[in-house]
């Protein structure tokens, strides 16, 4: 399972990569804390940010749950998806929030993937 693990702490830096990303644009930008709002800039990366951390919960728990029942490319494969998704996710909401779709999506249907491969798993142990 070290691939899967690997995954794992590679979307967990990405999120720490984020939040620094998140902490440049509010230096870049002047806005003080607590300030959430007043420069395109920085809220733009503040969403990323925060729209990983949502993900990431699920993320997690699929990857490494799924990992227990199915082979380690599969779930290992569908994290790095992910990653992947995140990153081009990041650059489009940057650059222009409304082509962010396909990030979004390279992000989503693999963590969905995930969770269902996880939850197959897991029944088929009762079964």
């Amino acid at each position: 399972m070290p691939f899967v693990e690997l995954v794992s702490v590679t979307a967990v830096l990405q999120f720490f990569f984020f939040g620094a990303m998140t902490g440049r644009a509010r230096r870049d930008s002047g806005l003080k804390a607590p300030a959430m709002t007043g420069h395109d800039g920085f809220e733009r990366m503040y969403r990323v940010q925060m729209n990983t951390m949502e993900m990431l919960v699920a993320l997690l728990a699929g990857l490494l749950i799924a990992g227990k029942y199915w082979p380690e490319w599969l779930v290992g494969g569908l994290g790095v998806v992910y990653v992947v998704g995140r990153f081009i996710y990041w650059r489009a909401y940057v650059a222009q929030p409304s082509t962010r779709t396909l990030g979004f999506m390279l992000s989503m249907v693999p963590t969905l993937a995930l969770l269902l491969l996880a939850l197959v798993g897991i029944i088929q142990t009762w079964l």
